[in-house]
């Protein structure tokens, strides 16, 4: 067989045979556009995701960098919904459909009747592009979030509380899961010609039991939105809510999460962080404390009174870590059973609690060094029991 007839029956195969209403070069041509789809949608993404990351660094230009980089993924998918159009353009989306039916003859006998219909999938096909092209355009503008997220953490930056830091990140979730909704309904209404107020209307059927089945986490869903409001507390800050003293290290749209003082991460629904008395030790501007300094009964008036004057002179030489208004005081203010007391209060400041006890164990050292000097001794539980003898 010389070559031209071998050409020529390769010719007939490649036109002539057909798979699925479609010859092989067509076939290969969906494949040509899809494989050239995919590369030039990598070259195009690979493209703008580098120039976007080289402009970045710029922060007078972050929302172009911002733009190119949300753009880099779905650039690829919108190229392969072009090549699905261009492809509807030389494929054959027609096809043959056999009804079977039964029918009655003038003799009322029953004989089967078949027909045949031409039908199409080229609007089906249609809608996959166009459904293609809209995840395309949901997946931008889903990136796209970041920018505004952007803005939002600068703006948050310069407020004192750092609870509008964590309100950013629910922000972002909460604005890309209502770009998802509206994505989904756009393509069931508008692509695909569903009866979505049918469907709105069959969920209301349904609206009680649902309302009933979410109460809890709509009421977490307030209780957040109370605590945002509110904001009794801040990121980092240590709170005591019920039995629970820690650390606030998370406030999402459900829970709160607090870090308790021996490690444990505590989560509490928002619910009932909203009902619950909260005690915002973090804020509080000093540490308060109360000594009480106990000396034996059988001190002598004047040592009792240089007691309190060392006491005062401890006070006076550590005035600068008390607050203008709050200065450090002592006074002899009760018998005790088996002592005198000398109550001792003051108010540490900065509110730093290892800084607290540093300053109290640097007190306490010297107080007991200089009641030693003094030779004043300090009381400790003692009972003295008088014991009557009767007489013969």
């Amino acid at each position: 067989m010389d070559p031209e007839s071998i050409l020529a029956s390769w010719t007939d195969v490649l036109t002539e045979s057909k798979f699925v209403g479609n010859t092989l070069v067509q076939w290969l041509g969906l494949l040509g556009v899809l494989l050239g789809s995919f590369i030039v949608g990598k070259i195009v993404s690979f493209v703008l995701g580098r120039q976007g990351k080289r402009l970045e660094q710029r922060e007078k230009v972050y929302l172009l960098a911002a733009t190119l980089r949300s753009l880099a993924g779905p650039a690829g998918l919108l190229i392969l919904a072009g090549g699905l159009y261009a492809a509807s353009i030389f494929m054959n989306l027609t096809y043959i459909q056999i009804v079977t039916k039964e029918v009655v003859d003038e003799a009322g006998r029953t004989v089967t009747e078949t027909d045949s219909q031409t039908k199409t999938l080229l609007p089906f096909w249609l809608n996959i592009c166009r459904t293609v092209a809209v995840l395309a355009a949901t997946w931008f503008i889903f990136k796209l979030v970041d920018v505004i997220e952007f803005f939002l953490k600068k703006w948050t930056s310069r407020t004192e509380t750092t609870l509008d830091d964590q309100l950013v990140p629910l922000v972002r979730k909460t604005l890309r899961v209502f770009v998802v909704i509206v994505a989904l309904l756009f393509i069931a209404q508008n692509i695909f010609e569903w009866n979505i107020g049918a469907l709105v209307a069959g969920l209301g059927i349904g609206g009680l039991a649902f309302a009933l089945a979410a109460k809890d986490m709509l009421a977490n869903l307030f209780g957040s939105a109370t605590i945002f409001a509110d904001r009794p507390f801040a990121m980092g800050e240590r709170v005591k809510i019920g039995e629970h003293d820690g650390l606030i290290e998370e406030v999402g749209f459900r829970s709160t999460r607090i870090r308790t003082l021996a490690g444990h991460l505590v989560t509490i629904p928002n619910a009932t962080v909203a009902n619950e008395m909260i005690e915002n030790i973090g804020r509080r501007p000093y540490i308060k404390r109360v000594l009480d300094v106990t000396v034996t009964y059988d001190t002598a008036v004047e040592k009792v009174q240089r007691a309190v004057d060392i006491i005062r002179e401890m006070l006076d030489t550590r005035a600068e870590s008390f607050p203008p208004d709050k200065p450090g005081r002592v006074y002899f203010n009760d018998f005790n059973p088996a002592s005198l007391n000398i109550v001792v209060y003051y108010w540490f400041t900065p509110p730093d609690w290892w800084e607290y006890l540093k300053f109290n164990h640097q007190f306490n050292m010297e107080l007991l060094r200089r009641f030693g000097e003094e030779g004043i001794e300090f009381a400790f539980p003692t009972q003295t029991l008088y014991l009557k003898k009767d007489s013969d």
